[in-house]
């Protein structure tokens, strides 16, 4: 079993998919790289802190990949089983010129129609859950070897919109947020509009719900708000793959690193996860499979993200017309006191 050196007491776990990708894309193609929910995600959240892998993968899976997995020496792979006769999860996609959309070129479950993994007795103190895209109904068997979780999240695609919908919904209402994808939003509620359809989605259980909108950014519906982040303006993109688990990796790594403060769950404290994350998008798109991870170093994050709070700042927003209402009250004072 895979080990690491990240330490024991982390808050955050991540239960998900260890995959192996083919990639398709204009830029070029990828073939038997390393891929799924739970890879991207653990990689992006190590950068803020420790984080737990729960996931199981074939004996053929290559060693080159676990490797890869050790170069991030925050997460902590004791939580990955490589399962002897059996093969790892295999997905292959193609993107379309525009880059926004892709087609699934085939999927081979594999691993992911067994047993789930075991969870390790010590992870099972894990305050923030994130349950990364895999079959509702053992997103929430995975949740529920977590007593002591004070935030949970999960994640879901069209596949189990349209194939497990009643397991989807049970679980909704055992999560505190859930993150999908604009399209995938619609396909859940029959809401083409994404805060209508993300509202829907609130009636189901859920405290909020982040939807990604790719190159157009995420939405935050929340009991107690609305928010919009933008995308980080990438001049290189290369291959979106991972690009959401990136985002939920930095999010929620943010979140239990305190990076983005507040009570576990609340408005302020998502938002600001989210911006978090979607910086660490930003740099996995810039190559195949983890290979800009890798790569990544934190002065870069915090560079970036330093960036895109500049962006966010508005120069005639309400702060700035009250700060300038202020300053002309101040002005007209003495000459008023002057008039009395």
């Amino acid at each position: 079993m895979p080990t690491s050196k990240a330490a024991s007491k982390a808050n955050l776990v991540v239960t998900g998919t260890v995959g192996i990708d083919t990639i398709e894309a204009p830029t070029g193609k990828a073939d038997s790289v390393l891929g799924g929910s739970c890879t991207y995600f653990s990689a992006a959240a190590s950068f803020f802190g420790p984080v737990r892998m729960v996931a199981a993968v074939g004996e053929d899976f290559p060693g080159k990949h676990l490797k890869t997995m050790a170069h991030f020496k925050a997460i902590d792979t004791s939580g990955l089983e490589v399962r002897k006769g059996s093969k790892t999860f295999r997905w292959g996609g193609k993107y379309r010129d525009n880059m926004d959309q892709r087609d699934t070129t085939f999927t081979d479950l594999n691993v992911l129609i067994e047993s789930p993994p075991p969870v390790p007795a010590a992870f099972r103190d894990s305050r923030i859950v994130f349950l990364a895209n895999m079959h509702p109904g053992l997103q929430a068997h995975m949740l529920s070897q977590f007593p002591k979780r004070v935030l949970s999240v999960a994640d879901t695609m069209d596949l189990w919109i349209n194939t497990a919908k009643p397991d989807l919904l049970k679980l909704l209402k055992l999560v505190d947020g859930l993150v999908l994808n604009y399209d995938e939003a619609e396909l859940l509620t029959g809401n083409r509009n994404p805060v209508a359809a993300a509202r829907h989605i609130l009636k189901m259980g859920p405290r909020f719900v982040v939807v990604k909108k790719g190159e157009h950014g995420s939405l935050l519906i929340h009991r107690d708000g609305l928010g919009a982040l933008p995308a980080y303006p990438a001049e290189k993109v290369v291959d979106p793959t991972g690009a959401g688990d990136t985002f939920a990796g930095g999010m929620m790594g943010a979140i239990a690193a305190g990076a983005a403060p507040g009570k576990p769950g609340s408005y302020g404290q998502i938002l600001s996860g989210m911006a978090h994350g979607t910086v660490a998008a930003s740099f996995n798109i810039e190559s195949f499979s983890l290979d800009r991870l890798k790569t990544l170093k934190p002065a870069e994050l915090r560079k970036r993200y330093s960036e895109f709070l500049k962006m966010l700042r508005v120069g005639d927003g309400p702060r700035a017309r009250a700060s300038s209402a202020g300053k002309k009250t101040a002005r007209r004072a003495p000459a008023a006191a002057a008039r009395r």
